[in-house]
């Protein structure tokens, strides 16, 4: 992010959204944009950007945008789904920049052949090229999609009062991380994930479950078996298990599902610091998720009628001294460490939040592997602030479960003494395990303070950043504001 000018701020873009002032220039008007027409929009002054097929005029959010304007001219007057995507796909642009709407792309016309050539003759040449083309340049996907038919597949049974579902996958690491499932508003949704792609069951309309009974999963990880057990509202006995749904039994990237939300309840929020607080979110009873370590969710508010959404790591509820057996909590709870900023218009939405309030929630996403923790001596953890949040999990998984590292450092920078979060844990877990060690230091400490001061800087990192042993192999973990992670990777 990058600071914005005074009244530039994400209510101010609400504000100005709903002033009915004309913000595409084009006085109300849906217009069709081809190729040339969208190249000539390219400059700060007058930027239009294409997302999905339809066509923004951006010029006048280009003040409000949180990444700078320099991030959304990489995308002026061409088509910017994959940039979109990339960077923050997560974000509702159809809600924030409706208002900005210039109509759809043209859709390209068809040159027929030259030449006479017969109907049925044209279509032949015409498929076979086609298929000639796409084995050739998709040759590792058709593959891959082959694998998908023979591997996956679903199959259900029933009692008078009971309906298993059955998903079988082959994978032979599966674990309870790779599953989710919910049922709600008489919808099933069940799905496998297999790296950056998934397998989908989505049924609704006779989906008649009790949602408000715990479903059951059970999982044989050796084979790949997924048994999802829910309770029926009546004991009858059923002709279909539902009516399947527009993304039902595909094998896709999990990046073209879009997320998937529910409502969680907000049961307990405590202070963790003076303006950072701890929110226990309760998932539906019909819910089954685990967050990875090192993935993150989404929340979802409706501000102002505008829906807006940020991503946040779960923490677990405290750390852990004991290391001796990995940590054991139900899964039915997400543990959230929110900054609440004075002038941040969703985290104070979020302060405002009640006990028994919902909020909405999305499936976990992001790309942070175990497998390189597990083959790892050394272990530095760089946090800034709340980049601390992701460094809570991925402690505990160390610590509980790879026996191979040597030494694991946390350093942690911050302004105050007052800022620094779960100080007395830390320590305190420094103390009972002789592998973790933690640093504290300061940009802005009081004048008593002994410790390390100073901002991130090559320097710092010499003195605290150092191998158990010569050739020890070393992963370095870092999260924080951007320009602290920037600098830290430099």
């Amino acid at each position: 992010q990058v600071p914005l000018k005074p009244g530039r701020s994400l209510m101010d873009w609400i504000r100005l959204t709903k002033s009915g002032k004309d913000l595409t220039g084009l006085k109300g008007r849906l217009i069709e944009v081809t190729e040339d027409e969208l190249a000539k929009h390219n400059k700060k002054e007058d930027c239009w950007i294409c997302i999905r097929g339809f066509v923004y005029n951006v010029t006048p959010y280009m003040e409000y945008h949180p990444g700078g304007e320099d991030e959304l001219m990489k995308a002026a007057g061409t088509d910017g789904t994959d940039l979109f995507d990339q960077v923050h796909r997560w974000v509702n642009y159809e809600s924030m920049l409706k208002e900005c709407l210039v109509g759809r792309m043209a859709v390209k016309p068809i040159t027929a052949p030259k030449g006479e050539v017969l109907k049925n003759e044209m279509v032949s040449i015409m498929f076979y090229s086609k298929l000639n083309i796409f084995w050739y340049a998709q040759r590792k996907y058709i593959f891959f999609y082959l694998l998908y038919f023979l591997f996956y597949s679903y199959d259900w049974f029933q009692t008078d009062s009971l309906i298993t579902i059955v998903i079988y996958t082959k994978l032979k690491d599966m674990n309870a991380e790779l599953v989710i499932v919910d049922c709600q508003d008489k919808r099933l949704r069940g799905e496998i994930i297999v790296g950056d792609h998934s397998y989908l069951v989505e049924l609704g309309k006779d989906c008649n479950f009790y949602e408000t009974f715990p479903l059951l999963v059970n999982i044989a990880e050796k084979v790949g078996k997924v048994e999802v057990i829910l309770k029926k509202k009546d004991n009858v006995h059923w002709k279909m298990l539902g009516q399947p749904l527009g993304s039902h039994n595909t094998f896709i990237k999990r990046t073209d599902r879009g997320l998937f939300y529910r409502k969680c309840k907000l049961v307990s929020k405590t202070e963790v610091t003076h303006d950072t607080k701890l929110l226990c979110l309760m998932l539906p009873k019909s819910t089954h998720l685990r967050v990875p370590t090192g993935q993150h969710v989404y929340l979802k508010q409706i501000i102002a009628g505008t829906e807006v959404v940020k991503p946040y790591t779960p923490v677990l509820p405290f750390l852990p001294l004991d290391f001796k057996e990995p940590l054991r909590h139900d899964g039915a709870r997400i543990y959230l460490m929110i900054k609440i900023y004075s002038c941040g218009l969703f985290t104070q939405a979020l302060d405002r939040l009640q006990i028994g309030d919902y909020i909405s929630v999305s499936n976990p996403e992001g790309n942070f592997m175990k497998s390189q923790v597990q083959t790892s001596e050394d272990l530095f953890l760089l946090a800034a602030g709340t980049g601390f949040t992701p460094m809570v999990k991925l402690l505990n998984f160390a610590l509980t479960e790879v026996s191979c590292l040597r030494t694991v450092k946390l350093i942690f920078f911050n302004k105050t003494e007052d800022d620094i979060l779960w100080r007395n844990q830390l320590e305190q877990l420094a103390l009972e395990d002789e592998r973790f060690e933690v640093q504290f230091i300061l940009s802005q400490p009081r004048e008593d303070w002994v410790g390390k001061q100073g901002k991130i800087s090559s320097s710092l990192l010499s003195e605290f950043v150092k191998r158990s042993r010569k050739d020890s192999k070393v992963l370095i973990c870092i999260c924080g504001p951007t320009p602290f992670t920037e600098q830290g990777v430099q």
